[in-house]
């Protein structure tokens, strides 16, 4: 496997890799992960379809990836995603899935053309006192200091920040900074987080320093992630002879370890309480997905506070099992045994009449109605203390929900302290309770909300107990490779499995960058996996991230005004004066 750039390797068709039609392969789990790797097994690896099999716990696939409508409750959509233009592996893979929308279209032609037509940015990204904007507007207000300790950051070695804390990097004046709110509520980081991994993403996402305070640079799907992304990847993969297997839960999978080589041998699970699985030969692979950010999570109602599920986690149980077997199979309770520090909730709010999207087209500046960009990202409610924060995409956010009704999409990154209105910890509160403290920081009189959150809407929360444990403070080795050394027939995918690449968990793209790496590495596919976007080397969006993150403030030279004049009059005729000035660094 290698990396590559350039249209060359984008758009050209690799040969058939030999032996493939010799080959099955067996997926743990339908996650994306699962069913990126399986297409680009049938799409560059030219495998036939009816040799893949997916094996699946739940009923349905997509993992992390829902948005259903859950009878008796209402919709539920468990998170978003938000994606941008270099998700190099994504749109390598969606490029090739039939829009179900649009005729003649990929799933890539219908998000390009709908983000060409309706460009995403926020008019409103944070609100203070009930409603009222925040005034954040551009300004990051990171003091020198904080500056100071964000460059340190960016030039750290990945080795120098393992095991450590976001806290133990940065001081008292970076966390009250606008930068901070911005990247804690948009990245969902806690102050006891990876430095490794706030390090990782810094270079990964620099190119979109500029567009944290509105969003411009983000881009979303038409519909919820389910419905968007999933469905036509999975009809595609259904038209291809892929076999879903569901009710499935494999309990283990066997090797064969020596010094030098690495084998599954077998495959273990349970389908509808019956024991069954399968021999594995060396051109049988399997490809499993370990660790689950949504493993036990729990729906509460209008009525009924979502639970704290802290019993048996079969995604992680499984890990732990494989984990034992060898070293290089990783860790899996460094990341999955910290549930009070990787848990939080969102919660789904779908209003029922217009007298809530009032309330929403105030603070986002744009009907609620109009089925284009409404908020355009999450508006944080930064003095609530739950910090909470609430985002409306386009609507109809399903394509089953009424035209009058507004889904709303509402978490918070401080689960266990009371709220200012309802006095109970956003953990603790029925979907009523958390519709009122989100209308209370969307400005609604006092007097007015718990008539409107008991007639005018329906809420579902949801408690997610393991949603960041992939920052949870790590080092080398604690995730395993997605093909580690020696292994002959088998890798893992998803959000705890590590590529040598520059990539970043908690993205879409990082689930279908493994698929990638793990496909093109076992069938031997000659083709380049697409490299991480390299803004991080390059000059001049270094330069303009650093005038953002100052605020638009020239550089102060120290030393004598004469000198200081002398150096600044040689540089300004040369190529660092110009790209300087375009960054605005120096005038």
């Amino acid at each position: 496997m290698y990396y590559s750039s350039g249209t060359m390797e984008a758009f050209a068709r690799p040969r058939k890799p030999e032996g493939v039609e010799n080959k099955t392969a067996w997926f743990v789990g339908a996650g994306l992960a699962s069913m990126a790797s399986a297409a680009f097994m049938i799409r560059d690896g030219q495998m036939d379809g009816s040799k893949i099999t997916m094996l699946e716990r739940l009923k349905l696939p997509g993992g992390a990836l829902d948005g259903i409508d859950e009878p008796k409750k209402g919709f539920v959509i468990r998170g978003g995603r938000e994606v941008d233009d270099h998700y190099e592996c994504l749109w390598d893979l969606y490029r090739s899935i039939p829009s179900i929308e649009v005729d003649g279209a990929s799933v890539l032609d219908e998000f390009y053309w709908l983000n060409k037509d309706d460009p995403n940015f926020s008019l409103q990204r944070a609100t203070v006192e009930q409603g009222k904007d925040a005034g954040t507007g551009t300004l990051f207000t990171l003091s020198k200091q904080a500056q100071k300790e964000l460059t340190g950051l960016f030039l750290a070695t990945r080795e120098s920040l393992e095991n450590t804390r976001i806290n133990e990097v940065f001081g008292t004046e970076f966390f009250a900074s606008n930068f901070w709110m911005y990247w804690r509520t948009m990245f969902a980081f806690e102050e006891w987080h990876s430095a490794l991994e706030m390090k990782l993403y810094v270079h990964r996402f620099v190119h979109h320093i500029g567009g944290m305070p509105d969003f411009a640079n983000v881009r979303f799907f038409k519909y919820n992630q389910y419905e968007s992304m999933v469905l036509p990847l999975y009809r595609w993969l259904l038209d291809q002879g892929v076999t879903f297997q569901f009710d499935t839960e494999v309990t283990d999978i066997d090797f064969a370890i020596t010094a030098d080589r690495k084998q599954a041998t077998a495959i273990h699970w349970i389908r509808e309480r019956v024991v069954g699985g399968v021999e594995l030969g060396e051109n049988d692979l399997v490809l499993a997905t370990i660790g689950s950010l949504t493993e036990n999570s729990d729906n509460g109602d209008q009525h009924t506070a979502a639970k704290l599920d802290e019993g048996p986690a079969p995604a992680w149980d499984l890990w732990r099992r494989l984990a034992a077997k060898d070293p290089s199979f990783g860790h899996p309770d460094v990341f999955g045994a910290h549930i009070q520090e990787s848990k939080w909730q969102s919660a789904t709010v779908t209003t029922l009449d217009t007298r809530i999207p009032a309330y929403i087209e105030k603070i986002a500046k744009r009907s609620p109605f109009g089925g284009k960009t409404v908020t355009g990202g999450i508006v944080t409610a930064q003095d609530s203390a739950w910090l909470l924060s609430w985002t409306v995409n386009r609507q109809p956010h399903f394509k089953k929900q009424p035209e009058d009704q507004i889904v709303v999409w509402v978490y918070s990154l401080l689960i266990d302290v009371p709220g200012d209105y309802v006095k109970k910890s956003m953990q603790e509160c029925t979907g009523e309770e958390i519709t009122q403290e989100w209308l209370y920081h969307m400005g609604v009189p006092v007097a007015d909300i718990p008539e409107l959150a008991a007639n005018s809407a329906t809420c579902v929360p949801v408690m997610m107990p393991y949603v960041t444990a992939f920052f949870m403070p790590r080092q080398a080795g604690d995730r395993p490779d997605v093909v580690p050394a020696g292994a002959v027939n088998f890798a893992f995918l998803g959000q705890f499995a590590e590529t040598p690449s520059r990539d970043t968990i908690f993205t879409i793209e990082y689930s279908v960058r493994t698929a990638m790496e793990a496909t093109y590495q076992l069938l031997g596919i000659d083709r380049g996996v697409p490299e991480v976007f390299n803004s991080t080397y390059d000059v001049r969006t270094l330069l303009a991230a650093a005038s953002l993150l100052r605020d638009g403030k020239e550089i102060e030279v120290p030393g004598p005004a004469m000198v200081r004049d002398l150096l600044m009059k040689q540089i300004k005729n040369t190529e660092i004066g110009e790209l300087l000035k375009e960054s605005g660094l120096l005038t």
